[in-house]
């Protein structure tokens, strides 16, 4: 016995909210897309043209494609005449993937991804999922959509700069000895401009045209020849500096695009050349990428950037920055790993911000060990008089304070180092063992008292057994999220290209990412309102309307041949049924009971 199934049955149109489970991802996403403010939207708003599909709707459609780790426009579009789900959310309309893709790369978008992780994080904090007591942050590199091979190196353009600069400026000292051109106007007599230079070329070709001129005037053979031979020097001159005129713009706009970055890709100039992690074979991976900051409690995404330059370091100040300005106010505790332990940064998160760093160095793994407290010739280990303001080095010699010293690196920030000098190191048995300075002189050491109290205040914080818990929770609280964003959303590669898009497409795809682990961690139903008003999706209405009309079809068995008929008469009576459940539905919500006693009176 089977059951019955007839291709050639009318079925009536069903909603298809019926046909999601009670905790399906869609209503997760429909809540967080619900909470945007409408303010939001506003900059959607055309006066002219053609309607456009709501920005709800198609926030919601994209946001629960990548859900399902689906980034093609093409596949959402199909997506949206295939999945229950995706047809629910966007509530019967297509739109292209045209229109998917010049949604989701809409400037306002960004105003929307930010306002769904604040409403997002305002849930969680109402949930008491998330305890607001420290941030864990971290990086990682993902590659950009760009070619492998199209990369330009700063290093490359500065040196065929300087030779530019060196060749261009011979070959004009020779135009000026020769006579053939008579002196410009020079702002700087160390290079050419590429203003200087098209003038050197507009100068070049009236000597070729006035050379042209006696040619033509000219009706002896011999002469002509002789004009024609003194005009092909200019005219090789000419196109020489032609060519430097653009070499020298390309090499500007180069610089330009560069920044303070060492690289970048033709094919996307906000990318820059990255090591990626290794392969299975252990071969480094040089390739475009971003380096992606993320800010996360209880494995939540709760902020993020993308930074074109590869290190971390560099990254944690406008990362903070960018968190306090457009998603939250941090937390007492801010916790990161060895890549973001610098002078700077502690200075910034204790003095600027009045906060706790959890945040290891480098070499605080390495102190911890024997070998390293062993070692005598290592300096942390060497006996220090304040009173004489003098170390003390393995051969008893005295290490004085001799004078300040400030080293200030490429990005501005200045660092005051005291040099202590020894006494004499002529002669000492352990001088190859404890110094590499070359003989005559003696062994200094840079000590910076700032980071050395910064180092200790770190040491101290990390022992403390509240602080120390909360460091530990570091590894299984953000890592997780990026192994889930590779691994289980396939997140690998931008599908987009520039900065701005790229921040967009991770938006969505952190967002997924929250989305996917708040529906697998919430058990309970989200759109049952009767036993919790206050429960995340409890404002969807039960599906009165749907267990009605499931026992109105079990009453209903199709004639064989006049089934045409008789289904449009059910039709008929299930709409009618639709719009009196609905209007029931109203005054109930508005608490109207005189009037719908009265009404389910009528209806029955």
């Amino acid at each position: 016995m089977f059951k019955q199934y007839n291709m050639n049955q009318v079925i009536l149109p069903l909603d298809l909210e019926i046909k999601l489970q009670k905790n399906d991802i869609a209503y997760a996403v429909h809540d967080v897309v619900e909470a945007i403010p409408d303010e939001a939207f506003t900059g959607f708003l055309r006066e002219t043209g053609c309607p456009a599909y709501h920005p709800r709707m198609m926030m919601k459609v994209v946001l629960c494609a990548y859900t399902q780790s689906v980034f093609s426009g093409r596949k959402i579009e199909g997506l949206l005449k295939d999945s229950v789900r995706m047809m629910w959310l966007a509530q019967g309309y297509e739109p292209s993937y045209r229109t998917i893709n010049r949604f989701r790369v809409h400037p306002e978008v960004k105003e929307l991804l930010r306002q769904c992780f604040v409403q997002f994080r305002c849930q969680l904090v109402r949930e008491n999922v998330i305890e607001e007591e420290a941030i864990f942050i971290d990086g990682t590199k993902i590659e950009a959509n760009a070619n492998k091979f199209t990369f330009v190196w700063r290093k490359a353009t500065e040196k065929y700069s300087s030779r530019l600069v060196e060749k261009s400026n011979r070959m004009y000292e020779e135009l000026l000895e020769k006579e053939i051109i008579p002196e410009i106007e020079r702002e700087s007599m160390e290079e050419l401009s590429s203003q200087e230079l098209e003038k050197v070329v507009e100068k070049l070709e009236e000597t070729v045209g006035e050379y042209d001129k006696k040619i033509e005037a000219s009706e002896d053979v011999s002469e002509r020849k002789q004009l024609r031979s003194e005009r092909k020097t200019p005219k090789q001159y000419g196109k020489q500096f032609k060519d430097f005129v653009v070499r020298k713009q390309k090499y500007q706009h180069d610089m330009a695009i560069f920044g303070e970055r060492n690289s970048y890709s033709k094919t996307d100039h906000d990318a820059t050349f990255m090591r990626m992690k290794d392969d299975y074979m252990k071969n480094g991976q040089l390739k475009a990428g971003y380096n992606v900051q993320l800010a996360t409690e209880g494995q939540y995404a709760l902020a993020y950037d993308v930074f074109p330059n590869p290190t971390d370091t560099r990254t944690f100040t406008p990362f903070l920055d960018n968190i306090e300005e457009h998603f939250f106010d941090l937390p007492n505790y801010i916790v990161a790993d060895a890549g973001y332990g610098s002078e700077q940064n502690y200075e910034d998160v204790i003095e600027n911000r009045k906060r706790t760093p959890l945040i290891t160095y480098n070499q605080y793994r390495k102190e911890k060990k024997k070998k390293y407290k062993q070692d005598a010739f290592n300096v942390a280990n060497w006996h220090y008089d304040e009173i004489e303001d003098a170390f003390t080095c393995p051969n008893d010699k005295k290490l004085t304070f001799r004078y300040l010293s400030n080293r200030t690196d490429r990005y501005g920030y200045t660092r005051t180092y005291n040099v202590y000098e020894c006494e004499d190191c002529f002669g000492c048995p352990l001088r190859s063992q404890c110094t590499k300075a070359k003989e005559g002189n003696n062994r200094k050491i840079y000590y910076n008292e700032k980071w050395e109290n910064q180092k200790a205040y770190t040491r101290q914080q990390l022992s403390e057994k509240e602080t120390g818990k909360i460091y530990g929770k570091r590894k299984i609280d953000v890592e997780p999220v990026f192994g889930f964003l590779k691994a289980n959303l396939r997140f690998t590669r931008m599908s987009v290209r520039g900065k701005e898009k790229v921040e967009k497409e991770l938006g969505f795809a952190f967002m997924a990412v929250n989305l996917r682990k708040y529906t697998a961690m919430n058990a309970n139903p989200t759109i049952d309102g009767d036993h919790n008003s206050n429960q995340n999706g409890s404002h969807h209405r039960k599906p009165m309307m749907g267990t009605i009309f499931r026992l109105f079809l079990a009453s209903y068995v199709p004639a064989s041949r006049s089934f045409c008929i008789n289904a449009f008469l059910y039709a008929q009576k299930y709409l009618l049924m639709h719009v009196l459940l609905l209007h029931l539905t109203c005054l109930q919500e508005r608490g109207l009971q005189e009037q719908l006693s009265q009404q389910a009176l009528l209806f029955q």
